[in-house]
């Protein structure tokens, strides 16, 4: 009845009193429940960071214990993580009316016992702390913490003197080195690990340890988790806007105290990142590279029983350049000739040329045109890095302006839709006190007037310009029952045809475009005979350009 009684009353003081009385009645040195995660012996932990907020891993040793270590291992991103121990200085008592809802660090925690921080560390790659252990009263806290984002880590503990054997052992120098870069393969070297020295040493069969090389064009890894989770974001990007991935079932876990195996097994499962080389030896060659390209490259050691790797000190290299054809002067008024294959697979479609103007204005003037069929070049002109034109050049003059700029860089590339040769001739000239390229005439034919066409004597006419310039009349007879040639080719020079076939040479300029038009009458002719007729422009600078060629027969009778 009394038993009944009491607790009647108590029931009654909770009720009107609130919840603050139940705790008020609890010991003062006792704290709320909170579920505690505790760091087991010999197996790796999983831990889920987020963002912002502390995770704290408790542990103790065993009485015979004299070290201890703690492994700790980031993934992608910078961590802080500490290590502490809290000292009890009195033992909790076997009984308590509260021991069957409290955990052994929530006991006694606020009383006379006194925490140390032994150990701190911040960063991204794998750390571990050695140290002697604290009195055998001792409870020691693993705080966690990420700032950046949510993530994921790993905690390790052992216990006594001498490595864990779960990690693989990295040599004194664990550097990466590069042996040779090519345009497309750089071959590495690193020192080999102790533990795949000893493991080949003692097994024959199926290898425990091997190294992994992984390469990426971004930067270097510090483990293969933050591989594995840069791939995941590289896929995530990838995905359609809409569609999330499924997260594995334990990133939003609630924390628990509960040693779950199968979560450690999940995260220490080994999957292959994308390894280049995956062999025992230590030395790889990556094939396959892009040139002119950067690339870093990192090397781990795996063991696949466990499912733990270290990483070396990894390295970068850029791969050479495509090789590219040699840069032949151009010079000042040199007309030259160049030959291009159109085949895309030989080193003669392409053919570079560098000019330098003379005069302070450093300006130019490239003429070009082809020489052969409907053939194209492509022509590309750049100056201190940066392209001025790119154009494609048949048998028409075609004129370039060159300005801004001490040289200058003459690409060309024949045309791969046509398979045949191309012949192209330009010149670059240095172009004195001029702002713009000289104007072309608006027509190039050649008009004739059979009114005043006699038996010796014929009349032509063709369109000049504003500007003051020298034309050049030519004849060439054709003979008798060779037909009709009525075209000269377009790369003969003026210069090289011979003096027999020049017939005069005259300045013209007229400053109204719809009135310059000059003629001219070519006498001594012989009767019936067929002749073809060329104009030649002659500028200072460039080519000459070459009206279309005429082709008349004088009279046979008068």
């Amino acid at each position: 009845m009394k038993m009944t009684l009491s607790c009647c009353l108590y029931l009654a003081m909770a009720f009107f009193s609130g919840p603050a009385t139940i705790f008020a009645l609890a010991p003062e040195n006792e704290v709320t429940l909170h579920p505690t995660t505790w760091l087991g012996e010999n197996k790796i932990t999983a831990v889920h960071l987020p963002k912002g907020r502390t995770r704290k891993l408790y542990f103790t040793l065993k009485k015979k214990a004299d070290l201890m270590s703690v492994t700790v291992s980031p993934c992608a991103v910078p961590i802080e993580w500490s290590l502490a121990v809290r000292t009890l200085k009195d033992k909790p008592p076997k009984k308590s009316h509260w021991t069957s809802k409290k955990s052994m660090p929530e006991v006694w925690w606020k009383g006379s016992g006194r925490e140390v921080k032994i150990y701190t560390y911040t960063g991204n790659a794998v750390d571990t702390y050695t140290g002697p252990a604290y009195a055998p009263a001792s409870i020691y806290i693993l705080r966690l913490k990420s700032n950046e984002r949510d993530t994921q880590v790993s905690a390790y503990l052992h216990e006594g003197p001498g490595p864990s054997g779960v990690f693989p052992e990295l040599p004194p120098d664990p550097r990466v080195h590069t042996l040779g870069v090519g345009m497309t393969s750089v071959t590495l070297s690193w020192a080999p690990s102790s533990s795949v020295v000893v493991e080949e040493g003692h097994h024959g069969n199926r290898p425990y340890y091997e190294y992994c090389v992984l390469v990426n064009p971004k930067h270097n890894h510090r483990s293969l988790c933050a591989v594995r989770e840069g791939s995941k974001k590289d896929e995530n990007e990838q995905m359609r806007p809409g569609k999330e991935l499924k997260k594995d079932w334990w990133w939003n876990q609630p924390d628990t105290s509960e040693d779950n195996e199968s979560s450690s097994a999940l995260w220490d499962n080994f999957e292959d990142p994308g390894c280049v080389c995956k062999d025992t030896e230590s030395v790889c060659t990556v094939s396959d590279l892009l040139p002119d390209t950067q690339y870093y490259f990192d090397v781990f050691v795996v063991d696949k029983v466990n499912g733990t790797s270290v990483p070396y000190t990894g390295t970068f290299a850029r791969t050479h350049e495509e090789a590219r054809p040699a840069v032949m002067p151009l010079r000042e008024g040199q007309v030259k000739w160049v030959n291009l294959n159109g085949d895309a697979s030989s080193q003669n479609g392409e053919r570079s040329f560098r000019f330098k103007p003379r005069g302070w204005q450093q300006n130019g003037l490239l003429t070009m045109h082809t020489c052969n069929g409907t053939g194209k070049v492509k022509v590309t002109v750049s100056t201190k890095g940066q392209e001025l034109t790119t154009q494609e050049v048949g048998h028409e003059l075609a004129q370039i302006w060159l300005h801004g700029g001490p040289s200058y860089l003459i690409q060309l590339q024949a045309s791969h839709s046509d398979k045949s040769r191309s012949c192209l001739r330009m010149q670059a000239s240095s172009a004195y006190h001029r702002r713009a390229v000289p104007v072309f005439p608006a027509m190039l034919q050649i008009k004739s007037f059979n009114r005043l066409r006699t038996c010796n004597s014929v009349t032509i006419a063709w369109m000049g310009t504003e500007e003051r310039s020298l034309y050049c009349v030519y004849r060439r007879q054709i003979p008798h029952g060779s037909g009709k040639h009525s075209s000269t080719d377009r790369c003969l020079d003026p210069e090289s045809r011979p003096a027999s076939e020049r017939v005069l040479c005259k300045y013209f300029q007229e400053l109204d475009p719809r009135r310059a038009v000059t003629t001219a009458v070519i006498s001594e002719l012989d009767p019936g005979v067929l002749y073809v007729f060329d104009v030649y422009l002659m500028r200072r600078w460039g080519l000459p350009i070459k009206y279309h060629s005429k082709t008349l027969r004088t009279k046979s009778e008068c």
